[in-house]
């Protein structure tokens, strides 16, 4: 019975949680976004203490529940292994912790997140791992079949569905959500939960709390027959039959021990003394590391805390492609660069949500998969928040459409050499017509002659970087405007 409650809890979070990368309705979002808010490393980067709270006391009294339901990647690994099982029944066997690996892994992760290396910290964090793969891979598989249920729709004259674009956001990060979801894909296949229990840090950390837990499995030596059928479908390979020792700092509460024990020698119960007895070496060895975890964890939580496009006409018209600008792009309420690179889990999620498609993560070494803004597709719209509405981590945070509209992420540079109406001759003012703060005015390009073309003169005091002249700027490839990042965002 616990299993099937563990495995009905899992699907409706691993469901909802996929859903949350895959709905570009936002739909799921009204009502589900608190799921990504619950997950353990961005609540603990948004400082959201009480989350945390809940997750360590739920840790506490059951064990790593949090591995095996809520995080999206542990769920994903039992799938695997599911599969896996399908093949070859009865199939793991004990092995040691590799602790040396587990806790190496650990303040690697803890280092990049004090040093600022937010894209090192990203390959690690699971919940981030998960975030790249269903963006990146399962997001346009989703997105084909609304298409094709689009193009039926379309026929039948209705309008229940319709079409979106599929594109790849960035190549290298597509790349490496590829090579996570094989590499851990094949670990869980092959040998259950060996990611959770040598790689992930959050893994780690819950494993400490879980040596403490009041309740987990407990082999009754006066029933267990030594079959090993519990040690043989531990995903977590941390059954030790032969000693009647279970690890658990590793063991994720699936359940599967109790459901194939056939004497009924192994029940999910609080600890009693003859268990207690078992495990005094592994209490022990805890209680010596983990007030330095804590303080580790502890000094990380403080410190990181369309429209449709101008086309100009019917003829076929090369695409925008991207300026090589000095300072990059974060979102409105992002504050600044610094502020956002020390909170964003690169997890995709506002990526996925972003209407306009302006988010794309970033392909620069310094800053890889973190998001970016550029305008080749759209711009920021006044009216729109999404990023700040689902961003777990508050790396995006928004008062309301007010503050956004008041937040200069950046300005404006016009580049003489691409303007239409002196390349051309022809009149335009794209970008002081769709301006939404009025920065652009239109002047003569020759003082002394009114007649002369019309070109653009900025207001950067006014300018608050949205991206509207720049995307909407006929000039192709490249657009006559376009906006630099700031460092630092300011109230205008």
């Amino acid at each position: 019975m616990l299993r099937k409650i563990r495995l009905v809890l899992a699907t409706l979070f691993f469901t909802l949680i996929t859903l949350l990368f895959l709905d570009f309705t936002g739909t799921i979002h009204a009502w589900f976004d608190w799921m990504a808010k619950i997950q353990f490393l961005p609540a603990v980067l948004a400082l959201n203490l009480g989350v945390v709270a809940l997750l360590i006391i739920l840790t506490l009294i059951f064990g790593r529940i949090y591995c095996s339901v809520i995080c999206p990647l542990g769920v994903f690994q039992d799938i695997a292994a599911w599969v896996g099982k399908q093949n070859k029944k009865n199939r793991y066997s004990y092995s040691p912790a590799l602790s040396w690996l587990r806790y190496g892994m650990l303040a690697v992760f803890i280092v990049a997140m004090l040093a600022g290396f937010g894209s090192l910290a990203a390959l690690l964090a699971p919940y981030s791992s998960y975030g790249r793969i269903a963006n990146n891979l399962f997001a346009p598989v989703y997105q084909g079949l609304n298409n094709i249920l689009a193009y039926f729709a379309e026929r039948m004259d209705s309008y229940a569905f319709y079409e979106t674009d599929i594109w790849i956001k960035s190549m290298p990060t597509f790349i490496i959500a590829i090579a996570t979801f094989i590499i851990i894909g094949v670990l869980a296949w092959k040998n259950g939960r060996t990611y959770c229990n040598t790689i992930c840090p959050v893994g780690t950390v819950l494993g400490f709390l879980a040596r403490f837990s009041w309740f987990k499995p407990v082999i009754d030596t006066s029933k267990c027959v030594n079959c090993k059928l519990c040690e043989k479908n531990c995903k977590a390979s941390c059954i030790d039959i032969k000693n009647h020792k279970i690890d658990y700092s590793r063991c994720v509460d699936c359940m599967d021990c109790i459901d194939k024990c056939k004497k009924g020698a192994i029940s999910y119960t609080h600890r009693v003394a003859t268990a207690a007895k078992t495990q005094d070496k592994d209490i022990d060895k805890s209680r010596r590391t983990f007030l330095t975890t804590t303080a580790f964890l502890t000094a990380s939580s403080v410190l990181k805390a369309q429209e449709k496009k101008v086309d100009g006409g019917l003829a076929v018209i090369a695409d925008k492609k991207a300026p090589k600008r000095n300072t990059h792009i974060v979102p409105p309420g992002a504050s600044g660069i610094r502020h956002f690179a020390q909170h964003c889990t690169a997890c995709q999620l506002c990526v996925s949500v972003c209407p306009n498609k302006v988010l794309r993560p970033s392909s620069d070494i310094t800053r890889l998969m973190q998001p970016e803004m550029s305008y080749e597709f759209g711009y920021c719209r006044p009216e729109c928040a999404k990023c700040a509405e689902v961003c777990p981590t508050d790396a995006i945070h928004l008062t309301d459409l007010a503050e956004k509209s008041a937040t200069q992420i950046g300005h404006a540079v016009w580049i003489k050499d691409n303007c239409v109406p002196l390349t051309d001759g022809e009149e335009c003012g794209n970008c002081a017509r769709h301006c939404p703060s009025g920065a652009i005015q239109m002047v003569p390009s020759d003082a002394g002659n009114p007649a002369s073309p019309k070109i653009p003169v900025i207001n950067e005091e006014r300018c608050i970087g949205c991206g509207a002249c720049e995307n909407l700027c006929p000039a192709r490839p490249f657009s006559a405007i376009y906006v630099e990042g700031h460092e630092k965002h300011r109230i205008i």
